[in-house]
């Protein structure tokens, strides 16, 4: 192989020149690479370059592949760009620049069948500076993500039992590229069971676990940024920052949050249910609690899923706060018990806005049964359904009635 010999010795004798030209090329085709500071452009990355072009030539002037040593700095220079958050498909195609220029400089004087020996070396050269790279990336990054996390969990855990104020305190930038903005939305919400955590054929440990891994990417996606979240198979809470004052944030952003939420369902493909309460950093335990009241309260008053500030619930909040009123109106429909499907059907009645036939589909039964049942619970209560002020008795007293049923 005296001619790839040549061709090694001719690489080497222009590796200075040979390292300038490839990192131009880089920094003109690989955005990220042009966006370095020159310092490091043309200092550590120009470093590994040259190194990588004498390794090429290596490999060619002797036919044995680079050795460990060599391998090793690439890891190392892979994990520093992947701290540095390079896409690994920029920094693996550097490399193949590389061993492109390298290509081209030998084909003028190489002989035909001296360039097929060379190509088949600089692939299988390219194979293991491929490994090298990727493997010192993934390290590299899967520790990045682990120190991620844990920042996040540190930083929802110390907002979470009030231990971070909203005075500009900087959280792991490094990890979390955030600051503690002026507002918190808590939005705390149900999680619906995914078709496949009920199918036989389908572990439904595993379809939950994508269910809640999808929901999380989605979160990150949507937003443009690492979210303080927990998310479990059943519910949910995500701080979402804002810089709308606390008192006008849950309904001025309540498009962005319906938006949100619709986005998360269809990725996630379940349906969610969210309370939404805004505050301070100082006071997200606060706004976690009422998110999660106003959570509870719109699944228990059978409203369909959507975001719902406190505007949208007040009487319903209102109706299921614990109090004597409560529980003198939660009475009113105890003599419904002796009939299981006449709070059902008082509860489909109102969410089907008063339509005794669309009551009658919903509950899958002839209308005449509807109104039978409606006539049985006015005998029972002694309140009249076609009396306004009968009506809304019952509508707050359901409301009372299926509070009080919750442990």
């Amino acid at each position: 192989m005296t001619g790839d010999k040549s061709v090694g010795r001719f690489l080497i004798a222009d590796v200075p020149g040979l390292a300038a030209r490839v990192t131009r090329r880089i920094a003109d085709d690989l955005p990220v690479y042009g966006r370095l500071p020159a310092e490091e452009l043309h200092g550590d990355v120009r470093t590994i370059v040259g190194m990588t072009i004498r390794a090429f030539a290596e490999v060619l002037r002797t036919e044995r592949m680079p050795p460990p040593e060599f391998l090793e700095k690439v890891r190392v220079s892979a994990a520093r760009r992947a701290e540095e958050r390079l896409p690994v498909d920029a920094v693996v195609s550097a490399y193949h620049y590389g061993a492109g220029i390298c290509v081209e400089e030998v084909t003028a004087t190489a002989e035909p069948h001296e360039l097929i020996e060379a190509h088949r070396l600089l692939l299988d050269c390219l194979r293991e500076i491929t490994a090298a790279v990727t493997a010192g990336y993934v390290e590299e990054s899967q520790s990045l993500i682990g120190e991620r996390d844990a920042a996040r969990h540190t930083a929802l855990s110390a907002l979470l039992d009030g231990k971070l104020d909203g005075g500009g305190a900087q959280l792991d930038s490094a990890h979390l590229g955030i600051r503690l903005p002026p507002c918190y939305l808590a939005l705390a919400f149900t999680i619906g069971r995914h078709p496949d955590e009920d199918r036989a054929d389908v572990d439904a440990t595993v379809a939950s676990r994508r269910k809640i891994r999808r929901l999380r990417t989605e979160l990150d996606r949507a937003l443009g940024h690492p979210v303080l979240s927990r998310l479990s198979a059943d519910e949910g809470l995500a701080l979402i920052p804002s810089d709308t004052p606390p008192d006008q944030a849950p309904d001025t952003e309540r498009a962005r949050l319906e938006k949100l939420t619709a986005s998360l369902i269809t990725v996630s493909g379940v349906p969610l249910t969210a309370g939404v309460a805004a505050s301070t950093p100082a006071g997200v335990p606060q706004a976690v609690r009422l998110a999660t009241e106003l959570r509870d309260t719109a699944t228990g008053t059978g409203r369909p899923p959507g975001v719902y500030p406190l505007t949208s619930l007040l009487l319903d909040y209102q109706l299921t706060r614990a109090s004597p009123a409560r529980a003198h109106l939660a009475a009113l429909l105890s003599p419904l018990r002796e009939g299981p499907d006449l709070p059902a059907t008082l509860r489909t009645y109102f969410a089907a806005n008063l339509d005794r036939r669309e009551t009658a589909s919903r509950l899958h039964v002839h209308p005449n049964t509807v109104d039978y049942r409606l006539r049985r619970i006015a005998t029972l209560t002694g309140l009249d359904l076609t009396a306004h002020t009968d009506l809304l008795t019952l509508r707050a007293a359901l409301t009372a009635y299926d509070a009080a049923a919750k442990p």
